[in-house]
């Protein structure tokens, strides 16, 4: 199908500028635009094709609204097989859309006399038949645009807030779901000024798709529309309008649901008995599998010793205690140097366990602490005792030159938080333990959990 040509029509500025509500009101499906494909061939008066086109123009009258205003049908076999694809304006209820559908489609036969691809837009649905499959196709051929031929007073302030609604509402109906496609809304555009806006894809778009051809659309509103009191913009797969007035059913009621398999209903002397037993029985077998789900948590938690004894490792890269340079010793080691933790090698008891004498084969005496299951402690906050007790130790290593250089660091760093950073940060838990120092003792100030921006 070619691109069909834009035109102002004054038909359309005049009857949908100044009658929006009678329009819907009277739910006349006023005929808007339609397009003949004139390559794609045509059928022969009274042959099965169609036959077929007829079967499936007559089906728009009663179809039921399962399917949220969206139809796609087919009728025949082979060469002679019929395909369409139906779209309602997402406010429309079910009598409004069979009305609409039924007056398109056959205005659009009269219009395309016999050609096999035909498609039309009207007030209120659009309407596709051809020879091929048309579902789930995205589609940019044959679209039009049509605009209001009086400009916007303020057209600046006007565009901005289209712009920006006509991208909310995209957004919105493309993430809609595979049952319907469309968003509708408004916006102010100055004192008691308001454009209004709807967009619609039809339903077999995946949100990719849907994206795409409203994204098309919106480029091509740009072009011919800007600054416009009303526009629509015609897409085989997707439309875009928007007004300087109501158009669409504001209050429209949500449509229907789609209908659930009937069951008998029970007898009005059982239905109280039915529900409560239904309640009865849920509450039952979630009550077992919350019990079943603890039980099996409690025997399969595995078993801890009494004693823990320290943990003595070969040093690796993991280990987080391989930067303190601490010693490194097997556990047969500590055992023998400990006389196998002999009570009468113990020093005395501490918040992680007992605290043991030792005595390594080089004559050097050593302490061992062994941590306890009952000191309530656990292996980080053994690790950070140990690391405590060596900082005793590398402490006496940082002479006053080392100190003042960490000092002036901390200083730069919070001068440059608070005055060269492009987001002033104060650092509202600064302590020893949120300063941390590199293997060349240059220090970086960590821990921004409680900082603040300004």
């Amino acid at each position: 199908m070619g691109s069909l040509t834009t035109v102002p029509l004054f038909s359309y500025s005049l009857v949908l500028s100044f009658l929006p509500t009678l329009i819907v009101a009277q739910l006349n499906p006023v005929y808007f635009e339609h397009d003949c494909n004139q390559g794609s061939g045509n059928y022969t008066p009274n042959s099965t094709y169609e036959a077929n086109l007829n079967s499936i123009i007559s089906r728009f009258a009663t179809l039921s609204y399962f399917n949220y205003g969206f139809f796609n049908l087919s009728a025949g076999e082979s060469s002679d097989k019929v395909y369409s694809i139906a779209l309602c304006r997402g406010d429309m209820n079910q009598a409004d859309c069979n009305t609409c559908l039924n007056s398109t489609a056959t205005e659009l036969k009269q219009f395309c006399l016999r050609n096999k691809i035909a498609m039309a837009w009207s007030e209120l649905c659009l309407v596709r038949y051809a020879n091929r499959d048309l579902y789930g196709l995205l589609e940019n051929d044959p679209h039009t645009c049509a605009f209001n031929p009086m400009n916007a007073s303020n057209p600046t302030q006007f565009n901005r807030a289209l712009s920006e609604l006509l991208n909310n509402l995209s957004s919105e109906a493309a993430a809609s779901g595979p049952l319907r496609k469309y968003a509708a809304g408004n916006a102010p555009t100055g004192i008691l000024q308001t454009v209004y806006a709807t967009v619609q894809c039809t339903p077999d778009m995946t949100q990719e798709n849907c994206t795409a051809c409203l994204n098309y659309g919106r480029r091509e509103l740009r072009l011919c529309c800007l600054g416009r009191m009303g526009c629509r913009v015609l897409r085989p797969t997707c439309v875009l309008r928007f007004e300087s007035n109501p158009f669409y059913n504001e209050t429209a009621v949500p449509l229907p649901s789609p209908p659930t398999t009937s069951s008998p209903t029970p007898s009005p002397g059982n239905g109280n008995n039915t529900t409560r037993t239904v309640i009865i029985v849920i509450a039952s077998v979630v009550g077992l599998l919350i019990l079943i789900t603890i039980s099996i948590c409690i025997f399969k938690r595995p078993k801890r010793n009494k004693d823990i004894p320290i943990k003595v490792e070969t040093k690796d890269a993991d280990n987080e205690m391989s930067g303190a340079d601490s010693l490194q010793f097997g556990f047969d080691s500590v055992l023998v140097a400990t006389d196998n933790f002999s009570d009468a090698n113990k020093l005395g008891q501490g918040g992680f366990g007992a605290v043991y004498k030792g005595q390594l084969p080089n004559g050097e005496e050593i302490a061992v602490k062994r941590l306890s299951k009952g000191s309530g402690q656990g292996d980080l906050e053994f690790k950070t005792k140990v690391c405590d007790d060596l900082d005793r130790i590398r402490r006496a290593e940082l002479d006053w030159e080392t100190r003042f250089k960490i000092i002036h660091g901390i200083v730069r760093g919070l001068l440059y938080l608070h005055e060269d950073s492009r987001l002033r940060i104060i650092h509202r838990d600064l302590k020893a333990s949120n300063i941390l120092l590199d293997a060349e003792m240059v220090p970086k100030i960590a821990d921004f959990g409680m900082a603040r921006l300004f």
